[in-house]
């Protein structure tokens, strides 16, 4: 089955309910999707020219899994007891996919693609849909959500979490592209696009809800109707506040709001700081 009718296939099914996926070769189906999202064939979400694309039918597909799904008893042994749907096992990692999954409790869900010359630290998550691309460094406590987009050369830092966009459909997940640093603590929501080389500073929560202030151009970048927050190629972003001026007991207490600011765009010194070591991979 090409990826044509795969599409046509899945956008069938979706309207219908568990029983009528099944009698309907649905099963088969689901994991013609999945088998396509683990070789990278598939994405969530696609570039095309300068701008990111939703694929809805491939998030539908992946609902149509947990609608058709079982609860299985998917537990190591008697005392490490887990339980998920038959449909979304781990994936089926092996040493010639030339991933480094360092041991220590890390999982990564079925119907993801995680590229050759990955290395993940323990623990980590990689949820359903995920897209990382080659040399990326996944640290310790790091969570990469469904159908998150991240492209190569990518250091997300310890306890980083980037946010699963999976339902509605139509909504764009969370895109980090090539050779963005993501520093420990920050976290990346609602559907973010981090544009190339761009630094986040550790602490930093990126959502669609919080403005970024570039100190570099004079400029607010928000989350609009149309797109989502997106920060600039090469932006370095730390975490900052600005003051309450709209209420009058903020302004005699000098309370302030959290806020992501661009303090500089990336230069040689900071390309020294956080180059990433090709010994470690």
């Amino acid at each position: 089955m090409n990826i044509q009718e795969l599409q046509l296939s899945v956008e069938k099914l979706f309207q219908l309910s568990a029983d009528d996926i099944i009698h309907n070769d649905g099963i088969e189906i689901f994991y013609a999707l999945k088998k396509a999202l683990n070789e990278g064939r598939v994405r969530a979400a696609e570039k095309i020219g300068d701008q990111w694309r939703v694929n809805e039918w491939v998030k539908k597909g992946i609902l149509i899994g947990f609608k058709i799904g079982k609860l299985s008893d998917m537990s190591i042994d008697g005392r490490f007891r887990f339980y998920d749907k038959d449909t979304y096992p781990l994936k089926n990692l092996v040493v010639k996919d030339n991933v480094r999954v360092v041991p220590g409790g890390t999982s990564i869900r079925d119907g993801c693609y995680v590229s050759p010359q990955t290395v993940i630290m323990p623990p980590a998550y990689i949820n359903v849909g995920a897209y990382v691309d080659a040399g990326t460094l996944i640290d310790s406590h790091a969570l990469v959500g469904s159908c998150a987009q991240l492209g190569k050369n990518i250091h997300l830092s310890a306890a980083a979490q980037i946010g699963g966009v999976l339902e509605p459909v139509g909504a764009m997940p969370v895109i980090i592209e090539d050779d963005v640093m993501i520093g420990g603590n920050c976290g990346v929501y609602e559907g973010t696009i981090i544009k190339k080389r761009a630094v986040i500073g550790a602490g930093v929560i990126l959502t669609g809800s919080t403005p970024v202030y570039d100190l570099v151009n004079n400029s607010v970048y928000r989350k609009t109707n149309d797109q989502p927050l997106i920060i600039p190629e090469g932006a370095v972003v730390v975490a900052g506040s600005r003051p309450i001026k709209s209420n009058i007991f903020a302004r005699e207490n000098h309370l302030s709001l959290y806020t992501p600011i661009i303090i500089k765009y990336r230069d040689e010194k900071t390309d020294a700081s956080t180059a990433l070591e090709d010994i470690l991979r």
